[in-house]
């Protein structure tokens, strides 16, 4: 314990209140108290060891880490069946470690997030899309909450403690909410039937509101999602004129993008390929996993395209971590492709998009 605050004291009176606090602790049976040997009566106190981190705890009214521990753990045993990832932040708590700075302290927090998470899952296919605070004020009488709930509503969502953090706007689109509403971005020589007009793509690529979409218009010889904004914009440019249909899916889609790739996918003919691009990581198989099951359902099977390990140039590989690769092919097999997912697995690394771009 550093006592060169309490050792520099010039106060006789604050000195014998520090005395008097150090000794009703010892009385209590949490220090040991060592003075000056030279006046080992009235001497200033040389040393302080704990003996008893309960009965310090008890002394200062406060609770321990252990205790605190103990006491989350029993508040969020209801969601550890319906997000297991619970499991491993108790598991890196348990070990005292932090999961992005967040301790065990806060439970309610945890608990806010799960019942937003079931909330939005709640809504109606009518109300896909809501301004984050609209929806924050209804569920919490609080606008801002949501917002605060952002890295538990991540990890939830994600199911990982290793996963990099997304940035806001992406948690909360997962969900279908927003700040600010932003619309589908298309590219490709093709026709989207609307809610009032029918027209040609423009050029590069064109954004528009996901509910308006309603169909594909004319011949499309494939349809490739694209996960990065500058994989997409680079594509645009390279396939403008091409019978291709390019989506980007702005990170993981919302609600209301999910929604409308369904529209979109039920005009198309049964042969038409169905590709995904995505990065070459743990949240890109997540990604892809959510949009397998939207183009399954369909009628379509979901291909990977670009994202083998050996279109990922050497220098642009990053070792992963055994949990990583587990969770990617998880996520690979969830989008049909497990034999992807084992390459991925015995490659060992992960790697964005953009490094796979073609030159």
């Amino acid at each position: 314990m550093n006592l060169k605050p309490y050792s520099d004291l010039r106060s006789w009176q604050q000195k014998q209140e520090c005395d008097e606090m150090f000794q009703a602790a010892r009385d209590a049976g949490a220090v040991t108290l060592q003075r000056d040997k030279l006046n080992p009566k009235d001497g200033l106190i040389e040393r302080i060891d704990l003996m008893d981190v309960q009965a310090l705890a008890r002394f200062l009214g406060r609770s321990t880490y252990v205790d605190q521990l103990a006491q989350t753990i029993g508040q969020l045993e209801p969601l550890k069946a319906e997000f297991p990832v619970i499991l491993e932040l108790i598991g890196r708590w348990t070990g005292m470690a932090k999961v992005r700075g967040l301790g065990p302290q806060d439970s309610g927090a945890w608990i806010d997030a799960a019942k937003t998470i079931r909330a939005c899952a709640a809504r109606s296919q009518d109300a896909i899309a809501a301004p984050v605070r609209e929806f924050s004020a209804r569920l919490f009488r609080d606008s801002k909450r949501i917002e605060a709930l952002t890295p538990q509503l991540d990890i939830l969502l994600s199911g990982s403690v290793e996963e990099s953090p997304r940035a806001a706007a992406q948690v909360w689109q997962e969900l279908g909410l927003f700040r600010e509403e932003h619309p589908v971005l298309l590219a490709g020589h093709v026709h989207i039937a609307r809610d009032r007009s029918t027209g040609l793509i423009d050029m590069p690529y064109m954004g528009l509101p996901a509910a308006t979409i309603q169909g594909v218009a004319s011949t499309v010889i494939e349809v490739i999602t694209i996960e990065n904004k500058t994989t997409f914009h680079s594509e645009a440019k390279r396939r403008q004129d091409d019978k291709v249909l390019l989506i980007y899916t702005a990170g993981m889609p919302s609600p209301a993008w999910r929604a409308m790739y369904g529209r979109l996918l039920g005009r198309l003919p049964p042969t038409t390929p169905i590709n995904h691009w995505g990065d070459v990581d743990e949240g890109g198989f997540r990604i892809a996993s959510t949009i397998a099951a939207v183009a399954r359902a369909a009628g379509f099977s979901l291909q990977p395209y670009r994202m083998s390990p050996d279109d990922v140039p050497l220098e642009m590989r990053v070792r992963a971590s055994a949990r990583t690769l587990e969770r990617i092919h998880h996520f690979a097999c969830a989008a049909g492709w497990p034999e992807l997912g084992q390459a991925m697995r015995e490659a060992e690394f992960v790697a964005e998009q953009e490094s796979l771009e073609p030159l």
